[in-house]
């Protein structure tokens, strides 16, 4: 599935919920989707004039500058179409992991403040899905709460997870002796 596809399901999923501004359906995707999933404003406006000029969502109100996006029928039968191709997976890209794979160039104690950054951050996502998951108990979603509750759950499980995991290179690192890194040797010596 191609990147504007994605973006395209994200869009009409979204909206397939409710009808909602190009602003409100950003910050719905961010603050609902936000764990799993992204896009900008530059991915989000332009997948909705295609997907208005194709008419997939409507305007019925385009007068006023925050008129709302709705699905059409045509747009419910196309995310349909779209939710039934394999997911697109992405390459994972993660500095943090990158970082400590080389750390003996960071050295230990580098190293550990990632790894409570790392934690912290974990910490933080955890505080977030737990008030998603409150959020959610008013049903505000209706019909969508009980699968909007299974990505907070994986959100939560992945939150905990790397807390973990940062306990358990806290650990690792505890063992090490703290001495600073060292240069490689020069070549041919």
């Amino acid at each position: 599935m191609a990147r504007s596809d994605q973006t395209q399901t994200a869009v009409l999923g979204a909206l397939s919920i409710m009808p909602m501004s190009g602003y409100a359906l950003r910050e719905e995707i961010k603050n609902t989707l936000g764990h799993f999933w992204s896009e900008s404003f530059g991915q989000i406006y332009p997948a909705l004039a295609e997907l208005q000029r194709t008419g997939l969502v409507e305007r019925p109100d385009a007068e006023g500058r925050s008129s709302s996006y709705r699905i059409t029928a045509a747009g419910t039968a196309r995310l349909r179409e779209l939710l039934a191709e394999p997911p697109q997976m992405g390459k994972p890209r993660n500095g943090v992991l990158l970082r400590l794979f080389l750390g003996r160039e960071l050295g230990p104690e580098a190293c550990r403040q990632l790894v409570l950054e790392t934690k912290a951050q974990a910490e933080r996502q955890l505080a977030a899905m737990n008030e998603a998951r409150a959020e959610l108990s008013g049903g505000h979603l209706g019909e969508n709460t009980p699968y909007a509750l299974i990505t907070v759950a994986a959100g939560e499980h992945s939150a905990r997870a790397s807390i973990d995991w940062a306990e358990d290179a806290l650990a690792i690192l505890a063992g090490l002796d703290g001495a600073p890194a060292t240069s490689p040797p020069a070549a041919g010596t």
